[in-house]
């Protein structure tokens, strides 16, 4: 059976690129596999609390690990929900711990398309590690679709 593979961070353009896979993942028959990877944030490139005039957090590291890691469940399982809601298409959700771009180049080893949207979180750390989708692009071993912000307009 054919497979789709979607990135999805919670951002309005993975929703228009799970919602646009979604589609193809009905029109070709195929299980639509949709991937969020995390990360532990860099804590130590923030500042100290007490600079921002907060109060030291303290938490321990499991506990803030657990919340990352329940956080990063919740967009899966939201876009999961999302995408269950077209009862024709099979889908499966895998969380992974790691950058973006390649946990869903590894996802797409044997996929049929890899579908990413083409504006996510980015921010100061898209600017430092360089888009996502600009990744796959170059390292993709699937063709792949980079999804446009408001895609759903064009249709």
């Amino acid at each position: 059976m054919a497979s789709i593979v979607v990135g999805v961070d919670g951002s309005p353009g993975s929703r228009e690129a799970l919602r646009w896979a979604l589609d193809e993942a009905r029109r070709r028959e195929a299980t639509l596999r949709i991937v969020h990877a995390w990360m532990v944030p860099l804590v130590e490139a923030m500042p100290e609390p007490w600079v921002l005039g907060l109060t030291p957090p303290a938490p321990s590291d499991e506990e803030v690990y657990e919340h990352l890691r329940a956080a990063a469940q919740a967009v899966l399982d939201s876009a999961v929900d999302d995408a269950k809601a077209e009862p024709a298409v099979e889908v499966e959700g895998e969380l992974v711990e790691g950058r973006a771009a390649p946990a869903l180049i590894e996802a797409a080893r044997d996929a049929d398309l890899l579908v990413v949207g083409s504006r996510g979180r980015g921010g100061f750390a898209g600017l430092l590690l360089g888009s996502v989708s600009a990744q796959c692009a170059h390292h993709s071993p699937c063709p792949l679709v980079v999804v446009p912000p408001d895609a759903a307009a064009g249709r």
